[in-house]
């Protein structure tokens, strides 16, 4: 018997920010994003941009007046709402401290089988940048990177 799988994937994600033009700038300066489209949508402006590997998610900026850090909680501290993989993590955490953001050490997991930290967008959201042994490899879009 074969079970149909109807839900393949995350398709993208929502953070929040109160100046869409900054924000975009801010992922495609900094963690690589390109813009692919933006439009209004329910009464306020979105972006949605892409990374250029083939089966990445999408990152929708939604413009909002309302201020806010996302960030989860776990067990009383920050926790980041989105890790984004890093191929070379040590490279990414200079470049991240070198643009003068709010970045955090980076951490050694094992025998260093996994690499992260924590850093904020320029909204403060709270994210992650990861590498680990484990990571998959990932094709490249057409057209993008």
């Amino acid at each position: 018997m074969s079970r149909a799988i109807n839900c393949t994937r995350i398709g993208y994600v929502y953070l929040p920010t109160t100046d869409l033009q900054q924000s975009v700038a801010w992922y495609t300066a900094n963690l690589g994003f390109e813009l692919i489209n933006s439009f209004e949508d329910r009464g306020s402006m979105l972006a949605v941009l892409h990374h250029p590997h083939k089966h990445a998610p999408a990152l929708l900026l939604i413009e909002t007046r309302d201020a806010q850090r996302f960030e989860l909680s776990r067990n009383g501290r920050g926790f980041p709402v989105m890790a984004i993989a890093c191929l070379d993590i040590e490279k990414a955490h200079r470049d991240l401290t070198a643009a003068g953001g709010e970045v955090e050490d980076l951490h050694v997991l094992g025998n260093g089988e996994a690499k992260y930290f924590y850093f904020r967008d320029d909204q403060g959201h709270l994210l992650e940048a990861a590498w680990s042994i484990w990571d998959t490899e990932d094709e490249f879009r057409e057209g993008l990177g």
